[in-house]
């Protein structure tokens, strides 16, 4: 694959011209970087657990990304797929195993990023990462925020939502962060103030930015 790998805990594959990631991973690497390629899809399917605690896919040609199948990344933390062309990602409950057990959702992930790309809404299901402290949906074409999309997201810390499209914010969206520490809704299309949704986060702890709405 061209690839160069340190013999230890890195791989980096940026800027390689591959076109899917490549098969003959190690599993003992705990970084993997795959940014600058032409890389249009991502699954997690192999049978193997890989040791993986960060991944890089960030500017590739990525439209659709499903977490689902992600049951053999348990130690993975960040999760960058920054200026991507993507349109969906789907986070459902992994198909129980034959024992009736089913995994946890990337238990261990701490960051997922998302910026530079084409979604439309907040990702459905986000609280099955239960580990999840920083969520970045910049600069995307995200509308609004409902009251359901962050349920049970109760490690969020950090949001960043600045350069979307969002004109609507449901008053209690964020009511249940009790750990929220940074909410960034700057350059967005907000045009009414949010009395009822401030009055719901605690400022003293809260960094909140609104800079650069409609208002």
């Amino acid at each position: 694959s061209g690839c160069w790998w340190d013999g230890d805990f890195s791989v980096n594959c940026s800027s390689r011209g591959i076109s899917a990631v490549p098969e003959d991973l190690p599993q003992t690497a705990l970084t993997a970087d795959f940014s600058y390629n032409n890389i249009k899809t991502f699954t997690c399917g192999r049978s193997e657990d890989w040791m993986l605690k960060h991944l890089n896919l960030s500017n590739n040609l990525i439209s659709e990304v499903s977490l689902t199948t992600c049951r053999n990344l348990p130690l993975l933390e960040t999760l960058n797929l920054n200026g991507n062309a993507i349109q969906a990602l789907t986070l459902d409950l992994p198909t129980p195993q034959k024992d009736g057990r089913v995994d946890r959702l990337l238990p261990a992930l701490k960051v997922l990023s998302v910026e530079r790309n084409h979604l439309s809404r907040v990702p459905r299901g986000l609280g099955l990462l239960q580990s999840l402290q920083t969520l970045r949906l910049s600069s995307n074409g995200i509308q609004q925020v409902g009251l359901r999309d962050f349920q049970n997201c109760s490690q969020l810390k950090d949001i960043e939502l600045q350069n979307n499209k969002i004109t609507e914010i449901h008053p209690d969206a964020f009511r249940d962060l009790h750990k929220l520490q940074v909410l960034d809704l700057r350059e967005n299309a907000l045009a009414t103030p949010l009395p009822q949704l401030l009055i719901t986060l605690n400022f003293f702890r809260l960094e909140v930015g609104l800079a650069n709405n409609a208002w």
